[in-house]
């Protein structure tokens, strides 16, 4: 589904963020990927969204060098793409159903079929009494969910978490984890965790990449190296 091939990504400044970069993701797989600041999981994560152009090499997207894509092909394969970040990104002005709503309105998505998936996506995760209300009433936890249904109700391929437990606690970050780990395992969709932390990769033991300094030093499956 997912493949870099010898990927090289150098900013304009100069930084030498990817370097000579290979790495494949199987469909349906479940991967952290995890380093030190600096190390390039930023960079890598950008360039698999398309916000960023890789200088060399070439990234493969179901079937799609996106190295070659044009530019008005990106919006549709963002579609196959569902991405929740470490800061949630809800709209304050709209309670949970509607920010979860809005990911189908903006693709102009019937009522018909709003209403029929948003209700199904907050069974998913748990949050079904709460769809009235406000995100500055929800907890770190319950803004997490929140964004992961959003990502999930255009039903993507792929999921990508960038640092999807750095603003909440330990045991809603060990929630948020077993709810992709179980969507993974259920909808064959490809997950990608970016995590810096240790406990979370060692729990779930799934297949770890690690970066350093722009290369990846260790691929395999089992606990944080």
């Amino acid at each position: 589904m997912i493949e870099f091939k010898n990927v090289t990504k150098i900013y304009p400044d100069g930084t030498n963020s990817l370097k000579n970069l290979s790495l494949k993701i199987e469909d349906g797989e479940f991967l952290f990927i995890v380093g030190s600041s600096g190390a390039g999981k930023s960079t890598l994560i950008k360039i698999l969204m398309c916000e960023e152009k890789l200088t060399e090499g070439s990234l493969i997207i179901n079937g799609v060098d996106i190295s070659k894509i044009k530019y008005s092909k990106i919006p549709h394969l963002r579609r196959q793409l569902g991405v929740v970040f470490q800061d949630f990104r809800l709209i304050p002005s709209l309670n949970v159903y509607d920010n979860i709503a809005f990911a189908m309105r903006v693709l102009g998505k019937s009522t018909k079929e709003i209403k029929e998936r948003v209700p199904a996506m907050l069974d998913l995760v748990e949050l079904t009494s709460k769809g009235q209300n406000m995100p500055h009433n929800l907890s770190g936890g319950e803004k997490q969910r929140v964004a992961l249904a959003r990502a999930l109700i255009n039903s993507p391929k792929i999921i990508i978490a960038d640092e999807p437990t750095g603003n909440i606690d330990p045991e809603m970050s060990m929630d948020i984890m077993r709810l992709l780990n179980g969507i993974s395992q259920r909808g064959n969709i490809t997950v990608l965790v970016v995590t810096h932390e240790k406990e979370l990769v060692d729990t779930f033991e799934k297949r770890v990449v690690t970066l350093s300094d722009g290369e990846i030093i260790s691929d395999k499956t089992g606990g944080y190296v």
